[in-house]
């Protein structure tokens, strides 16, 4: 796959088919993605690639704390700032919309937040998650470097015919996926990814973006 294609074709998908993802695939992915951009070569990531029965329990963990109305676990550090102006929160407001649109939930719904959840922790029906962990001892440069290395796995995935979900929400129940995955002491659950193949016949979600002069500034010829 072209890599423009791969960009412009990536998107988080919300329905995922039971079809399962083979080890050579996610082993090809991963070990290519080991290519991606890392100052001083820290490589800080560590991934647990979970599939099969070990995460068919810890949907089944977390979803029942999600329908509990369990808040989750203390946050080890904040999804969002805690206030957001103008233009980012009128960006996300949208795509917020978007999504509830596509999911089949109502903004009014006083049980929105338990249902979004919910849809969360059964990782949308994939049959893969990643889960991406960091020493505390890292610092921004590394939480960067993180996200580059994810995105590179996520456009892997796309050359694969594969589409993913990346997945923060997972934090909220950090201690749930420890007990499953067995990570070591310390260590920070950065986000999930939900891999898999998409479910036809489902609305397909695809938000908008901003124009390309509201985020770039060309100086000199």
């Amino acid at each position: 796959m072209d890599v423009y294609e791969a960009v412009d074709s990536r998107r988080a998908v919300r329905a995922f088919s039971e079809e399962p993802v083979s080890r050579e695939i996610l082993e090809r992915v991963l070990a290519a993605a080991t290519r991606a951009p890392s100052s001083g070569n820290l490589q800080p990531w560590h991934v647990y690639a979970v599939t099969g029965e070990p995460l068919a329990e810890l949907k089944r963990r977390a979803t029942a704390r999600a329908l509990a109305g369990d808040p989750g676990d203390e946050r080890e550090y904040p999804m969002y700032p805690a206030e957001l102006a103008s233009p980012y929160m009128d960006r996300f407001s949208a795509a917020a919309a978007q999504r509830y649109e596509a999911l089949g939930i109502e903004r009014d719904d006083p049980d929105r937040p338990m249902k979004i959840a919910a849809l969360n922790t059964q990782a949308f029906g994939a049959p893969v998650v990643l889960f991406c962990y960091l020493d505390p001892a890292m610092g921004p440069g590394q939480w960067g470097d993180a996200g580059m290395y994810l995105q590179t796995v996520m456009l892997l995935l796309r050359a694969e015919g594969l589409h993913s979900c990346p997945q923060v929400m997972w934090t909220m129940y950090r201690e749930t996926v420890g007990q499953i995955v067995g990570a070591d002491d310390g260590h920070v659950l950065f986000c999930g990814v939900a891999v898999g193949f998409e479910k036809e016949g489902v609305p397909r979600l695809r938000t908008g973006r901003a124009d390309l002069t509201e985020t770039v500034s060309f100086i000199g010829g």
